[in-house]
């Protein structure tokens, strides 16, 4: 108990650490963004005491320490600042965008684990026969789209041909569970590829947790194959198949930029896109964050699931 302790104890303060290094990071390169956000604040052919006027209004005329300690400052009693272009606070802007983003990736998760674990122990079960090479040559083969081809062929097919779904999310607002139609296309994008890569870890894991000597020990004792397979082979399959869930679910939760661009979807993705153009640097300063802070929590997530899973197979080490 006091080795998983010690195990739990480095890896917090390794998440603790990376947080530091999040915070810095999206700092430094948000400072490195090119162009003047006072310029393109003062409008049209602006006069430099207007430039100068809208810098000290915004604050960027301070030493960029000072700004930083004051942006950490707040970010720790949960201020992210506020919009340059509207006013608002950032938290704002994120508690709108953060709705839409959850309830597409809870959507797509839900539907992704028994699929895509579903598909990589049928194809393992079968391997080499005709079932395997269905499910390995399809999986490869959508995982090669990119989403905005699969998209664009989805709404093409289903929304403008058959009319069975509204080709986007405009009309809908942010609540979108009131209206299911709207999210079976971009659930049906962010699904593809993550499906086609879990079905084929667990697939790969399954296949040499069943040859491994603990399963035949287990059969020589006439433990039952069902037993077998899901008590004792797919638990180590899963191991390294939680790490690429994790990474799928932090690519769901930062915002699909290109399936919320195409469904017109007003997640955390469109949000971020809107700062950007309008150099909004507090919030692009705090999607960053919170984008980050998603990372480390879920990669620390599924290092302790990866371990109580697999503890001795070094996965989470």
């Amino acid at each position: 108990m006091s080795g998983l302790r010690s195990w739990i104890a480095r890896r917090l303060l390794l998440g603790v650490a990376q947080t530091v290094a999040v915070v810095l990071l999206v700092f430094v390169l948000t400072e490195a963004l090119p162009g003047d956000a006072a310029v393109a604040f003062a409008g049209d052919q602006p006069d430099p005491e207007r430039i100068a006027a809208v810098r000290e209004a915004m604050g960027l005329a301070r030493p960029a320490h000072i700004r930083l300690g004051e942006w950490v400052g707040g970010l720790l009693h949960g201020d992210f600042g506020t919009s340059l272009a509207s006013g608002r606070p950032v938290s704002g802007f994120l508690a709108d965008g953060f709705g839409p983003t959850v309830l597409l990736a809870t959507v797509t998760v839900l539907l992704l684990v028994p699929v895509g674990v579903g598909l990589g122990v049928l194809a393992a079960r079968r391997e080499g026969r005709f079932t395997d090479r269905l499910i390995s040559s399809a999986t490869l083969g959508v995982y090669a789209v990119p989403e905005f081809a699969l998209g664009v062929l989805l709404v093409t097919v289903f929304a403008l041909r058959l009319g069975w779904f509204p080709p986007t999310a405009v009309g809908y607002g942010t609540d979108l569970l009131a209206h299911p139609a709207a999210l079976v296309l971009p659930v049906l994008v962010l699904l593809a590829r993550p499906v086609c890569s879990l079905s084929r870890l667990v697939r790969a894991g399954m296949i040499d947790a069943l040859a491994a000597p603990y399963t035949a020990h287990a059969q020589r004792y006439g433990i039952p194959g069902f037993r077998v397979r899901y008590a004792h082979a797919l638990p180590n399959a899963l191991a390294p198949a939680t790490q690429q869930l994790a990474r799928t679910v932090d690519w769901l939760l930062c915002g699909v930029v290109v399936v919320e661009a195409l469904f017109v979807i007003p997640g955390l993705g469109t949000v971020l896109m809107n700062a950007v153009a309008d150099r909004d640097i507090p919030v692009v300063q705090g999607l960053a964050v919170v984008f980050g802070l998603a990372t480390v929590v879920l990669n620390l997530g599924a290092d302790l699931v990866t371990h109580r899973l697999a503890p001795r197979s070094g996965v989470a080490a």
